[in-house]
């Protein structure tokens, strides 16, 4: 099983903005996946889980709302049986 975030970081504005990325599933495998925020409060990802076809990708778009500049992660958990993660670094700029 092979997951991945194409691109594999985002950094949007601190005064908020959208990123888009997909998760690829380089297996041969149909994979269920659930994305996990370090920060709730500033950050929304959509979908926040879903299905990825064998040599699939899958949209997600992680939307920050206005807050100050830091530091957090996604990541996303992947499974044909739970196992497996993918983390995306993110850091809102100035």
């Amino acid at each position: 099983m092979s997951l991945t975030a194409d691109p594999p970081a985002c950094t949007v504005p601190a005064a908020g903005g959208t990123s888009t990325h997909k998760l690829v599933n380089g297996g041969a495998d149909k994979l269920i996946f659930k994305i996990k925020s370090s920060n709730n409060n500033e950050y929304r990802i959509t979908p926040v889980f879903g299905f990825i076809d064998p040599s699939g990708t899958k949209d997600i778009n992680i939307t920050r709302t206005a807050g100050a500049p830091k530091e957090d992660k996604l990541a996303a958990f992947a499974a044909v049986t739970p196992a497996g993660t993918v983390t995306i670094p993110m850091s809102a700029t100035a």
